[in-house]
């Protein structure tokens, strides 16, 4: 087989390279993290922090699991983030709908202030929250999270499915509403499986955001039983000795379900990135 080198053939396999040493710098983290997992302290500060362990201790997942009660904060951190996504997902959805397919006066400033929110900083909102959600009597309950996590989401979702519904032709719905369909039929039929990508990538925005938020979760749950994921490993570090290696499993065992996730959504995501809700 003849391969020529052509222009565009050396600039191809430059951009191989690239990409390929982009890749191996960013998964290696991970690969660090797997080891480091399964060594004890005494290989951490031994000198093999960077090597292949010496002794696998698959112990340190166990010990996470179990004696660390990390599988409570995984189960506290799936339900907040699970219906965080959803619901910020729903009231997202019909909100960008109701903005960018109505006609009313004021849609574009309720556009603007729902956009308002991607610009105040999370640690502005963090005293005013704690004392309403302390008069109402929610610190320690999971609502305190979830209440936060859906109204930091919104902005964004809103943002992403509005620009994504001002690209779909109106003529669309209009034939739908010609031959009787409802306003919600339409929305539901023709709508939601236009803007599927759109809706995966807000949800991984929002699981990221979800998943792994540390401020709101050290500050409004102080019991263990409602505690998250980074609460949880953060609370796994003794006061007068730490295990590493258990605490390197409680990482990885947090960052599974977001490679899973992402692998299982990344069409839909690239989807979204390039092509749009509807090709032209």
């Amino acid at each position: 087989m003849n391969f020529k080198f052509t222009k565009k053939n050396i600039l191809m396999g430059i951009l191989s390279i690239f990409l390929i040493i982009f890749a191996i710098i960013q998964i290696y983290p991970l690969i660090w993290l797997f080891l480091f997992s399964l060594k004890d302290n005494a290989e951490i500060f031994g000198g093999n922090v960077m090597g292949l362990p010496q002794r696998w201790l698959w112990s340190n997942y166990k010990n996470a699991l179990t004696s660390g009660n990390v599988w409570i904060y995984t189960i506290n951190s799936a339900i907040v983030t699970g219906i965080t996504i959803v619901v910020s997902g729903i009231i997202g959805v019909m909100a960008s709908y109701a903005i960018a397919r109505m006609r009313w006066k004021l849609s574009n400033v309720t556009l603007t202030i729902f956009l308002l929110g991607i610009m105040i900083p999370i640690h502005s909102a963090l005293l005013p929250l704690y004392i309403i959600l302390n008069k109402t009597k929610l610190i320690d309950t999971p609502i305190a999270l979830i209440v936060p996590y859906i109204a930091y989401a919104l902005p964004m979702c809103i943002f992403v499915c509005v620009g994504f519904l001002k690209n779909i032709p109106k003529e669309m719905e209009e034939s739908a509403f010609l031959d009787g369909c409802s306003i919600y039929r339409a929305f539901v039929s023709i709508i939601l499986p236009l803007i599927k990508p759109a809706v995966a990538t807000v949800s991984i925005f929002t699981y990221l955001q979800a998943w792994n938020e540390l401020m709101f979760a050290t500050t409004f749950i102080n019991d263990y039983k409602y505690r998250t994921l980074p609460v949880g490993i953060m609370s796994l570090s003794g006061q007068y000795s730490t295990e590493w290696g258990p605490i390197g499993a409680g990482l990885m065992i947090a960052t599974i379900p977001t490679i899973i996730i992402y692998v299982l959504m990344s069409n839909q995501v690239q989807a979204s990135l390039t092509n749009g809700a509807v090709k032209g």
